[in-house]
């Protein structure tokens, strides 16, 4: 039955999901956008600011059908899945953005790129973090460069990053949450002084939502 369920998750029919959801997306390009949120548990990057520790042990969330997964998402009327984590770039994903499209859904993913990533995507965000640096291929393929800013120092992370990602990526600098107050006033100076960026709020924490 081990070496069963274990094929399953290696071809990406079952997923460990953490939590799924409708709501609204709040951070980046395509803030305010209704989607239907899959979280999949299991991370191993370890940003002590993460507001989403608990996803981090994969054992805490036992294997779901990825059929019955997408079946709930095509339920909802915004036609837009969100895939984040945890780290998604963990699991085989083709089975379920195959699926996803076969019902007309988009389908956007946030990772680390820590780990190269499968699947056919709309739209790839790529947060980088300097404790597990994303993958050269994972940066070529970005959509967005959303940088998670912290203190001063990270601006320089940020420009490292966007030397590497194509033209056509859109680059965005987000402050952690813990220290939005005291950073908000150097990445507002920041983005006014290098107009390539601009800034990325964590809206739904201010809209109270999911």
């Amino acid at each position: 039955m081990l070496e069963k369920l274990n094929n399953i998750l290696k071809n990406g029919r079952m997923l460990p999901l953490m939590e799924e959801f409708y709501t609204l997306q709040g951070e980046g390009a395509h803030t305010g956008q209704a989607a239907y949120f899959i979280r999949i548990g299991g991370c191993d990057v370890g940003c002590y600011w993460c507001d989403s520790k608990l996803s981090w042990n994969a054992k805490d969330f036992p294997p779901v059908s990825t059929d019955e997964i997408v079946e709930r998402a095509a339920q909802h009327p915004a036609k837009a899945v969100v895939v984040t984590g945890g780290e998604p770039s963990l699991y085989p994903l083709d089975y379920l953005t195959n699926e996803l499209h076969k019902r007309g859904i988009k389908i956007f993913v946030e990772t680390s790129g820590s780990y190269i990533l499968s699947g056919d995507w709309n739209w790839i965000c790529l947060s980088p973090k300097r404790q597990f640096p994303p993958k050269p291929e994972m940066l070529r393929k970005a959509n967005e460069l959303k940088v998670i800013i912290q203190d001063e120092g990270y601006f320089e992370w940020a420009e490292d990053n966007a030397k590497l990602v194509s033209p056509e990526c859109e680059l965005y600098l987000q402050p952690e949450w813990s220290v939005s107050n005291k950073i908000m006033p150097m990445i507002v100076d920041y983005a006014m002084k290098h107009p390539k960026w601009k800034i990325s709020l964590q809206s739904h924490k201010y809209m109270k939502i999911p």
